[in-house]
């Protein structure tokens, strides 16, 4: 009778230190939960699109607690998480490097040096051209990967950028650069000179936005210097001194219109955002922008700005320069897509980038009558003089 009493009890030990140890995993799996659920809640709050918000941060379990690590270019953020963590008396290890990086050694400052540079997501030019950027853009330089760098645009946009299209500078350097006086060439596109002649070999070519620093003047020309040195004379009338071009915006829809029309043709290119190619958001933020203002780079974001002005297609309500959204309605099990965005042009006519830059009609006996994107309208938006965070206009900021 002894045996089978002794079997019940070992069975009874077993189910017991089954039970204990199901426990302490149940407690370190807890915890582990908690961490990463500090580590979600902290990136939704500062980072909740990763367009324009670095928090690249996970955590792995050691012995002595965790260790925290990844990459961040939000000091904020990470002090916010260290403050949860120990709150919760998380014990942790922090290896998060908040960028930009120490082996930039300073030069943590870019300007853009080519006409038009590509900013891609990832560094290498197989990935996807996520914007890009006009000669004289100021960046943010975070971090380098081989011959490329991780950037930030005044948009807040981020993005990879090769070692071609950028020139490093380190504060010294970049305060000198901005504090010079500027040039913004404003015909569509054109070039630059050795000298002050256009029979002269070309130095570069030009596109509208692009900003220079000024020399002097000869003739009919501005002398001008590029952000890595090179040297060049444009023709005064193609180029405007910057101070002289912010001083003349009126901010008017006529003006966005006009710069609108002028670029019918465009060809339609994913990521751009310049007079050789635009993709419909890339469209209006470069027509908004020879009008003085930085708008959000896509159209995800250029429809939480300004104020809503229609949500039923009645299109009487709309003035030039008003966007209008188009995309997929929000369902019970689905949430709001926004895809496609255009610039009301007056006359029941919109002008977008879908193959090209066009112009299409929300009138049914039109000829060029865009029933596709009149079934998929979601709402008209007007930020035309409004006063956004995520609108910065030239006149009020030091940006150039």
């Amino acid at each position: 009778m002894k045996f089978p009493s002794l079997r019940i009890n070992g069975l009874h030990l077993v189910l017991l230190i089954a039970l204990i140890l199901s426990a302490c995993n149940t407690e370190k799996s807890s915890e582990a939960d908690t961490v990463d659920d500090i580590i979600a809640s902290i990136k939704e709050k500062y980072a909740p699109d990763k367009r324009i918000a670095l928090f690249d941060v996970e955590s792995e379990k050691n012995t002595a607690g965790y260790i925290i690590k990844g990459k961040t270019n939000l000091p904020e953020a990470l002090n916010a998480l260290e403050m949860e963590l120990e709150s919760q008396q998380i014990t942790y290890t922090d290896s998060i490097e908040v960028l930009p990086a120490t082996d930039l050694e300073g030069e943590i400052y870019g300007v853009i040096t080519n006409s038009v540079a590509n900013i891609r997501s990832q560094p290498s030019h197989s990935s996807e051209l996520v914007t890009q950027a006009t000669l004289g853009m100021p960046l943010n330089v975070y971090q380098k990967d081989d011959n490329w760098y991780q950037i930030q645009t005044p948009d807040k946009y981020l993005g990879w950028v090769d070692s071609g299209g950028i020139e490093l500078m380190d504060k010294t350097a970049f305060d000198a650069w901005q504090s010079s006086e500027k040039l913004i060439y404003t015909k569509i596109y054109g070039n630059s000179y050795t000298d002050s002649d256009i029979s002269s070999q070309v130095v570069s070519d030009l596109v509208a936005g692009s900003i220079l620093s000024k020399v002097s003047e000869e003739s009919s020309f501005y002398r001008v210097t590029y952000p890595d040195g090179r040297e060049g004379f444009v023709l005064k009338s193609e180029a405007a001194l910057f101070q002289n071009w912010k001083s003349s915006l009126d901010f008017s829809r006529e003006s966005l219109v006009q710069t609108s029309k002028s670029m019918l043709g465009v060809p339609y290119l994913w990521g751009g955002t310049s007079i050789k190619g635009v993709d419909c958001s890339g469209f209006t933020k470069t027509v908004y922008f020879m009008n003085g203002m930085i708008i959000p780079r896509d159209a995800s974001q250029q429809i939480n700005e300004g104020i809503l002005i229609d949500d039923s297609k009645q299109f009487d309500k709309l003035i030039p320069g008003d966007l209008l959204f188009f995309g997929r309605k929000a369902t019970d099990s689905s949430r709001e897509r926004v895809v496609h965005v255009g610039m009301w042009i007056g006359n029941n006519e919109f002008i977008h980038s879908s193959g090209k830059v066009r112009i299409s009609s929300m009138e049914k006996q039109a000829d060029n009558f865009d029933e596709y994107n009149y079934n998929r309208y979601l709402r008209t938006k007007r930020i035309l003089n409004e006063t956004d965070e995520g609108l910065i206009y030239l006149t009020k900021s030091d940006i150039f």
